[in-house]
């Protein structure tokens, strides 16, 4: 199966699913971000284990689910957190470290990446939850256009990228980071974008959500969504094609 068969079959399945949680908002959509959250961290811990460290997996994954979920019931009103329990959060991975795998497992470090790839993952996600309900988003169909936005600026840019790099592609954009992305790709990846983002505003977010931006704003905001998906895939691409068993060989030596 090809790549392109693979992207346009998860997009037929996922996007009426989105489309639903985005639309109706409130707990269904603090349920997706959640799951999107937990995979994510799992994701966010398989690449971390290849890099060579140990994030407390389950506590990742746990942390990650629930930021969205929180933020779901601080907006609701039904619960306010308290920056003390916030804190307590670090005492409390560093002694679940050092019990479960003593001094020698580096529980500072286990500790680090796991809080951090807990909001790298469920505290990024948890924005989406505040597009949605944005103070100059007016009405659910306002929330759900601004909250689409990066959605489909992200599918745009990936989409520029492929087709740029599989037609124009010949220098390799970073070979030592990741050997499949060219200059053509990521040029091929801004231009997308500021099309896609032009379209959006021209013909939904202005005219349905009185939602707009100046050309220079415009062309940034573009710009900056296309390098940070870009960053994103590169920063991805080393880890992944490091051996999980690599830190279990430098204990080893």
């Amino acid at each position: 199966m090809s790549e392109l068969t693979k992207r346009v079959l998860f997009a037929v399945g996922a996007i009426p699913v989105v489309a639903a949680a985005v639309w109706f908002g409130g707990a269904a959509l603090a349920a997706l971000l959640a799951i999107a959250a937990a995979l994510g961290a799992w994701e966010y811990g398989r690449l971390a284990e290849a890099a060579g460290q140990r994030p407390l997996t389950g506590w990742l994954i746990g942390l990650a689910a629930l930021v969205p979920l929180a933020v779901h019931a601080v907006h609701l009103g039904l619960w306010v957190p308290p920056l003390g329990m916030v804190a307590l959060l670090v005492p409390l991975l560093l002694t679940v470290a050092m019990f479960t795998r003593g001094v020698a497992g580096r529980p500072l470090e286990a500790t680090a990446v796991t809080l951090f790839g807990a909001w790298y993952t469920g505290g990024m996600l948890a924005f989406a939850y505040a597009l949605r309900y944005h103070r100059f988003a007016i009405g659910p169909l306002a929330g759900a256009l601004l909250l689409m936005l990066p959605l489909v600026l992200t599918w745009v840019n990936d989409s520029g990228a492929f087709f740029f790099g599989k037609r124009f592609g010949k220098r390799k954009l970073m070979p030592s980071v990741s050997p499949g992305k060219t200059i053509a790709g990521a040029v091929g990846a801004v231009l997308a974008s500021l099309l896609g983002t032009w379209l959006y505003f021209r013909f939904l977010l202005v005219p349905h959500a009185s939602l707009g931006l100046s050309v220079g704003g415009l062309v940034f905001f573009a710009v900056a969504m296309s390098a940070a998906a870009q960053v994103g895939d590169l920063v991805e691409g080393p880890a992944s094609r490091r051996p999980v068993a690599c830190w279990k060989t430098r204990r080893a030596n």
